[in-house]
């Protein structure tokens, strides 16, 4: 056996060793401004309390380090102050029970003012909690991401947000996010309210070059529902570096250079060897080490891109699921910062072309990650690459010859005799007309489950 087939590391393991590492804290910032809180409160609770029960128990590096929430009205009140997501459910929990007893009823006009108040309250806690609460913390993020959740017209709340806070002290906000709350517009009329229309229209009137901020903005719009909202919240979750680019991807050009793909790494489900009490039904693939570096020179190393060569192109129906393991992850063009614009544009043309190429030609690329320069390894993994719909492509490990076991289990092309036949088939549409009754009925969150 080779020494370049003895191994086979986990999809984890492609990414750095200091993921994670960047995580910036985070502040949410709720609109409960009447009538429109009557409508989203509930699923807005609801996502939130499934996202932080998830986020406060996952092991391994912390995704998401501090969290502070406010809540806007008629005035701002901070609910929670910075703390800790990890491991504080129970602090967590009752933060959100406070948003959800927040009154439902009545009508009051939306004062942006204040949302932009809360964002520089925000700034001014996080300076005094690196300052005061935890000094000589290493946190490795200087500044904090706020993200405004509001029914409001989102576009108008954007522009405000910037008309007001374009002579503030920004240095501490990395990106703000508004998100707008889509729902029905069918609330009575009311006079002291300010109309969504007219909200829309003060935002337009601003002029374009005062729209200026130090900090990444954006704006998003989501549906009131629940999974809608988590998605938003379990967005954080992502590894947030962008400094370098994860991996280079080369494509063999025959007597030429070989043409360089410059990609990141995102993962696509969160392993289930992060949440506490996984039942150990047989080997892991992934596990909290894989996130952790496992000597110094391998972190001093976390900086350079993993290497990825392709050395054939397989037919899909030709490979068989079985020689796959672990969690998948998804590829997709750099944005790194540190890439001009013409290199970026250029490289997102190219992965574009990749995959389009081996989508409509029914193709698995097969690539084997080359060894960092000075790691005294020789060792190589092989992966699989398979196109998707969008602008991605999602990589597997795939196991090598030397690493299966014999399988020799029988072929049968008899049908089954009828009376076992009758057995299962009437057990199925029974077991389906059971799942579809309680589908409605039994409704379990991540908190009730964490919490029992």
């Amino acid at each position: 056996m080779s020494g370049r087939n003895r191994s086979c590391a986990s999809a984890s393991q492609v990414c750095c060793a200091s993921s994670f590492a960047r995580q910036p804290p985070r502040v949410l910032i709720v609109d409960v401004s009447l009538p429109w809180w009557s409508e989203t409160y509930s699923v807005l609770c609801e996502a939130l309390e499934n996202f932080l029960s998830l986020a406060s128990s996952l092991e391994g590096p912390s995704r998401v380090p501090l969290l502070s929430l406010y809540a806007v009205n008629v005035q701002q009140e901070c609910l929670l102050p910075f703390v800790q997501v990890k491991g504080n459910l129970m602090r967590l929990h009752s933060c959100v029970e406070e948003l959800r007893s927040l009154p439902v009823e009545g009508c009051t006009r939306p004062r942006v003012e204040l949302l932009k108040q809360a964002v520089l309250d925000s700034l001014h806690q996080y300076k005094h909690y690196i300052r005061h609460v935890a000094p000589g913390n290493n946190l490795s993020s200087g500044s904090v991401e706020v993200t405004v959740l509001s029914s409001q017209p989102g576009r108008a709340v954007l522009r405000q947000l910037e008309q007001g806070l374009k002579d503030s002290d920004l240095v501490s906000l990395r990106r703000l996010v508004v998100v707008h709350i889509t729902v029905e517009r069918n609330f009575p009329e009311t006079e002291p309210a300010l109309s969504p229309e007219q909200c829309f229209a003060e935002g337009l009137d601003q002029p374009e070059e005062d729209m200026m901020l130090g900090a990444e903005i954006d704006l998003q719009q989501v549906e009131n529902s629940v999974v809608a909202m988590e998605n938003v919240l379990k967005a954080w979750l992502h590894d947030q570096a962008g400094e370098k680019e994860h991996l280079q991807l080369f494509l063999p050009a025959p007597g030429q250079t070989p043409v360089c793909i410059k990609c990141d790494l995102q993962e696509r489900l969160v392993s289930p060897a992060l949440l506490p009490g996984t039942p150990d039904l047989g080997a892991k693939t992934e596990s909290v080490r894989d996130f952790q570096p496992h000597s110094k020179s391998v972190s001093n190393q976390s900086s350079v891109p993993q290497r990825l060569q392709v050395i054939k192109a397989l037919q899909a129906e030709g490979l068989c699921q079985s020689v796959l393991y672990g969690l998948p992850l998804l590829i997709r063009p750099t944005t790194c910062w540190q890439i001009d614009w013409d290199e970026m544009e250029s490289n997102q043309q190219t992965f574009h072309a990749l995959c389009h190429t081996i989508r409509t030609r029914d193709w698995f690329l097969l690539v084997r990650s080359e060894p960092q320069f000075g790691s005294g390894c020789s060792v190589a993994s092989y992966y699989i690459l398979q196109a998707s719909g969008s602008l991605s492509l999602l990589l597997k490990p795939v196991l090598t010859r030397e690493l299966m076991l014999p399988c020799n289990l029988p072929v049968s092309n008899e049908d089954p005799p009828l009376n076992a036949l009758t057995v299962v088939e009437v057990s199925y549409a029974l077991s389906l007309s059971v799942s579809l009754s309680h589908t409605h009925t039994h409704t379990h969150t991540l908190t009730q489950i964490f919490t029992q």
